[in-house]
């Protein structure tokens, strides 16, 4: 692949409008060149084997084999093309973090939305696939309106759990996420993050302080003055970390 010349692309998706959109926001933008499309998971590893592209705009759910196993097969290849998923589904973000996807785009497609995506593609473009020295989760597409966001994990100091969803807190803001807190917690570095209760996780540099209340009762005080009590099944790690 020559970095030099303009991005290769190949498209898939098994809606025929939905390849036809993608190829006309492609061209549009300068340096893009759609060198393949596919309308299933199958054909879609077969394009990708002949023309070796830069870049792969995935849909999720296809026939067959879908969107999430083709990135999987693409992510054990020495130098893999970079990944864009762009779907109708925003359930699948945090899994599609954990294939190295560049982003995450929700249909209907924006043609700004999409620019800017490819410019993140372009951006990376050169680097080695895989770089991260951490197996632990370092971002997050969070829905945020009309599209899905990136948050980086350092940022996220509280996470609370919302039935199938979780909350995460970011600063003044606070988004859900489609995703068990059991699930997360598996993907969150133990060092930064620990779980004080079943529907709450905090990073640890957001802890102020411990308070007894009484009757083996404890609480957390966070840096902004709120307490959370602490379930007693996490007890025993909580006043580990604080040395107790």
């Amino acid at each position: 692949m020559d970095d030099n010349g303009p991005l290769r692309v190949v498209l898939v998706d098994d809606e025929p409008l939905a390849i036809e959109r993608l190829e006309t926001l492609c061209g549009r933008i300068a340096d893009v060149e759609v060198v393949g499309k596919a309308d299933h998971g199958e054909a879609a590893l077969e394009v990708i084997g002949k023309t070796a592209p830069d870049l792969v705009l995935l849909d999720l759910t296809m026939p067959g084999i879908d969107g999430i196993e083709v990135a999987r097969k693409l992510s054990e290849q020495t130098t893999p093309p970079a990944v864009i998923f762009v779907t109708a589904h925003e359930s699948f973000a945090v899994e599609a973090f954990d294939l190295d996807a560049v982003d995450y785009v929700l249909k209907p497609v924006a043609a700004e939305r999409l620019e800017r995506a490819i410019g993140r593609a372009i951006a990376k473009r050169g680097e080695p696939a895989g770089t991260s020295d951490t197996k632990w989760l370092q971002e997050l597409w969070v829905p945020h309106r009309s599209e899905l966001v990136r948050v980086s994990v350092s940022d996220v100091r509280r996470i609370d759990a919302e039935r199938d969803y979780v909350r995460l807190f970011v600063g003044e803001k606070t988004y859900l996420l489609l995703q068990t807190i059991a699930g997360l917690e598996e993907k969150l570095d133990p060092e930064e993050y620990i779980r004080i209760h079943r529907s709450t996780i905090l990073r640890k540099d957001n802890i102020a302080g411990l308070r007894h209340d009484g009757l083996g009762v404890w609480s957390v005080e966070l840096e902004d003055g709120e307490t959370l009590r602490i379930g007693r099944t996490y007890l025993p790690k909580v006043k580990a970390m604080a040395g107790r």
